[in-house]
Order: C-alpha cells, then sequence, then structure tokens
C-alpha cells in the first residue's frame, strides 16, 4: 500500500490555461491514429480561434483517436502562462512562436519525468532512495522553471539518464515485496500475446511491447509499466492495483471494462465498457 497519494494535479493537462501547443507544435501522419498528415508548427485544422479542439466531443468517431490518449502531463499550461508569461503564438512575431513551439516537447518531457518521480514518492518500500528521490525531483522541476532559452538549450536526454536510474532502482525496490518469482519482461516483444489470466504480479515490464495483447482477467498488481506500448491491449477484468508508473495516455490506448481494477494515480477511461 502507498502511505500517501501524491498531488499530481499540476502534471495533467489543463486545456483552458493553454494555447492549444499540442494541436499546433506536433506533427502526426495520417495513419489509424490520425484521418490527416500535419506538419510541426502548422495548427491543426480542427483548432478553433479560442485554442479548442472544434470536434473534441467526436475525435474517435472522426479518426482522430491518437489525440485522445495524448497528454501534455502539464507541461501545456506552463509553457503557456508561465514561461511565456500568458503570451499566445498567434499575431506575434514569428521567432516567438517558433521557440515556444520547440520548448514545448522539452517542458513535456520534464513533466513526464516529475509524473514518474512523485510517482516513486508514494511508494513506501522505495524510502531507502526517498532522499536522493527528492533532489532529482527538485532538480527536474528548476529546469523546467528556466527561460525559454535555457530550455531550448537543455540536454534532456542526459537528464533522463540520470533519473532513469533512480527510477530503475525504485521499480526493484517496489518489486521486491511481491512474493514468488519476479517476471522479467523489460522490452519483450509480447504484440498480441495470449495472456488470459496471466500471473504477472510484480513484473518488469518496461518497454514492454504490449500491443493487441490479450490481458483479460490477468494479475499485473505491483508490476512496473513505465513506457510499455498498450496500444488495444485488453485489460478487461484485470486487477493492476499497486501497479506502478502506468500513466492516463497508456490507459486510455487500452481496452477495459468497469470489473478492470486499477491503482489511484490514474481513473477509468471513458470509452471503457460498462461490462463487469
Amino acid at each position: 500500500m502507498r502511505e500517501h497519494t501524491a498531488d499530481q494535479a499540476e502534471l495533467r493537462g489543463d486545456c483552458e490555461r493553454c494555447f492549444g501547443l499540442c494541436c499546433v507544435a506536433l506533427p502526426f501522419s495520417r495513419s489509424a491514429d490520425f484521418a490527416v498528415d500535419k506538419e510541426a508548427g502548422k495548427p491543426c485544422a480542427n483548432l478553433r480561434d479560442d485554442h479548442r479542439c472544434g470536434i473534441h466531443a467526436r475525435l474517435r468517431q472522426s479518426g482522430f483517436s491518437g489525440c485522445t490518449v495524448y497528454d501534455c502531463f502539464g507541461a501545456g499550461q506552463r509553457v503557456s502562462q508561465v514561461t511565456f508569461g500568458g503570451r499566445d503564438w498567434r499575431g506575434g512575431p514569428p521567432e516567438h512562436s517558433r521557440r515556444m513551439f520547440d520548448v514545448f516537447p522539452v517542458v513535456r518531457q520534464l513533466h513526464e519525468l516529475l509524473w514518474y518521480l512523485t510517482e516513486a514518492l508514494a511508494l513506501p518500500a522505495v524510502r531507502p532512495v526517498h532522499a536522493d528521490l527528492r533532489r532529482v525531483l527538485a532538480d527536474t522541476e528548476r529546469l523546467a522553471e528556466g527561460t525559454p532559452e535555457e530550455l531550448a538549450a537543455l540536454d534532456v536526454a542526459a537528464h533522463r539518464q540520470r533519473v532513469n536510474v533512480l527510477l530503475l532502482r525504485s521499480s526493484e525496490l517496489a518489486r521486491a515485496g511481491t512474493r514468488g518469482r519476479k517476471k522479467n519482461r523489460r522490452g519483450a516483444d509480447l504484440m498480441g500475446a495470449r495472456l488470459k489470466g496471466a500471473d504477472l504480479s510484480g513484473a518488469d515490464l518496461r518497454g514492454a511491447y504490449l500491443i493487441a495483447a490479450d490481458l483479460t482477467g490477468a494479475d499485473l498488481r505491483g508490476a512496473d509499466l513505465i513506457g510499455a506500448d498498450l496500444r488495444d491491449a485488453d485489460l478487461t477484468d484485470a486487477d493492476l492495483t499497486g501497479a506502478f508508473f502506468l500513466t492516463q495516455p497508456q490507459l486510455t490506448a487500452v481496452r477495459g471494462s468497469a470489473g478492470t481494477r486499477l491503482p489511484d494515480s490514474v481513473t477509468h477511461p471513458a470509452h471503457w465498457t460498462a461490462g463487469s
């Protein structure tokens, strides 16, 4: 059990305080996730003048399911309201909008790391490295507070590596209390795997490819799911109690039911069935 529930409200996207940055800064290609091609820095055709999506209520039906599984981890509102002081990308000089679009994905990565670090600090078994986690979390927050110029010059990959060392250690400590043999499935190719009812409790599934895997009724309690590709996986009635490093975007990309048990850090996506 966790010793407390971390306050991660500021690490969730708040479109009301953002200038629609994900709809402009990021590119996407025509695919099963997006109905059209869009270049980086070009506003999506569905973006309104008030920075809201014109088809938000019917994104899936319109061929934009990729938008429904995206979360900026709160980077959008930070870049819009803090980094650039509430100055919109519309109407300003081109260099202003370009810098804003360049900075947004950098801050998004930093906020994702803040999410994982906050998650690790909520795990009692990880107490031996709590001091180190707090130190690195403070460093990450400091980086996210940088000026546009500092953020544009930041080596995010190097900082991610530093954080990852601690997250790996956190995972080992958190999973050590799971009874039985801990399954190592890190980076495993489990696409379309038949894992119905499988015992994956305490498993290391970091970066595993679980696309379209059948995980109905599977036991994923206490599993490490950081970076696992769960697109179109079936988690109907699966038990993810105590699973960690699971993000809302990962969960929104899967199929599930009212019977799917989740950790406190995420919620049941609205599109899931209401089955048992």
